[in-house]
């Protein structure tokens, strides 16, 4: 079975972007997105809300065309171009994007089914909303946490009230020059 694997930025106390869903506090760096390079070997998917999907959809597809792109921008911009996009929205047109799956009802169970097709893993890039809704199901199997030196105080938080309690193991730490830490989790009693 595919894994479903979290990747994503917090703020130290827990935001994924603003109050508004601003993201430009979140320091850049070319260690940090050759690192996630690494982590696309193993994957053929990505999984996005709607708004994620339309953030990254804007810029990557191109973003190996720009004048002084990095070695990372070009790798992550070609996995992109190559992998296939799932979408959960319920207002993007099924039609609008090749490549790309959209699925707008039976969340649960049309993921269940994706994960259950040969092929590597699938990777979820924030999304906070879907990401929340997924745990709420314990679909997903693994987390990279990537840790921001920096306080939003308010903002779009990861994780929610919930009465689901998942168990995980730290698998391994990261840490970068910016001061960000990248830590993997993986959940127990997932098949994956």
């Amino acid at each position: 079975m595919r894994k479903l694997i979290l990747v994503v930025h917090i703020s130290l106390d827990g935001f994924v972007a603003g109050p508004n869903g601003e993201l430009d506090s979140f320091p850049k760096s070319d260690e940090n997105l050759e690192f996630v390079c690494d982590l696309t070997r193993d994957a053929d998917a990505a999984l996005f809300g709607r708004k994620s999907f339309e953030l990254l959809d804007e810029y990557w597809p191109t973003a190996r065309n720009l004048p002084g792109v990095t070695e990372g921008e070009i790798a992550f911009s070609t996995w992109y171009n190559d992998s296939r996009k799932i979408v959960i929205s319920k207002t993007l047109a099924k039609e609008t994007f090749d490549k790309t799956i959209i699925i707008s009802e039976n969340i649960k169970d049309e993921i269940i089914k994706i994960k259950e097709q040969p092929g590597k893993d699938i990777l979820i890039f924030g999304s906070p909303t879907v990401s929340q809704l997924l745990m709420k199901h314990n679909l997903i199997d693994e987390y990279w946490i990537f840790i921001n030196p920096l306080i939003f105080g308010e903002g779009i938080p990861l994780f929610v009230s919930t009465t689901n309690q998942t168990k995980v193991t730290l698998v391994t730490t990261r840490q970068f020059g910016n001061g960000e830490i990248a830590m993997n989790y993986a959940v127990y009693g997932n098949p994956g």
